[in-house]
């Protein structure tokens, strides 16, 4: 693929924080297009994944929609229109809480389970096709980190 510059056809940046945010952007949206195959061989996007591996979190426990919505990667989506795909799709169980009616509780199913644990190993193979070693990944994490604050 080649350097930032290469791929931007550009050699002059603003500055280098200018430079190092682009190459985010670009890698990020270069990523979500490089594993987009992966969700959608099962029917899902990145973000029914994203969902389902939050409530694969909980180990069993009960989620709510809140609970979700405050550690997804992207929070710009509909959470009620990626649940129910999942519902309907047979990946996740919606129930109303036995002791507050008014509360939601989402459940992965067993199917869940098997289709996160198909995309697991091929996100697997994928990552280790990336051409960093571990330090130099928990150097970038890390690195990330920093940028948030």
């Amino acid at each position: 693929m080649g350097t930032i510059e290469e791929v931007l056809q550009q050699n002059k940046f603003q500055s280098l924080q200018q430079k190092g945010f682009l190459n985010i952007l670009f890698t990020a949206n270069w990523l979500r297009e490089n594993t987009a195959y992966l969700f959608k061989e099962h029917g899902i996007l990145q973000q029914h994944y994203n969902v389902l591996r939050i409530v694969k979190g909980k180990k069993g426990e009960p989620t709510s929609p809140g609970q979700i919505i405050d550690v997804m990667l992207d929070k710009g989506r509909d959470l009620t229109r990626l649940v129910d795909k999942l519902v309907k799709s047979g990946y996740l169980e919606r129930k109303t809480s036995k002791t507050n009616r008014r509360k939601v509780e989402i459940f992965l199913t067993e199917e869940g389970e098997k289709i996160i644990s198909e995309i697991d190993i091929k996100i697997v193979k994928f990552y280790k096709k990336m051409n960093i070693n571990d330090e130099e990944a928990n150097t970038l994490s890390l690195l990330l980190d920093k940028i948030r604050g």
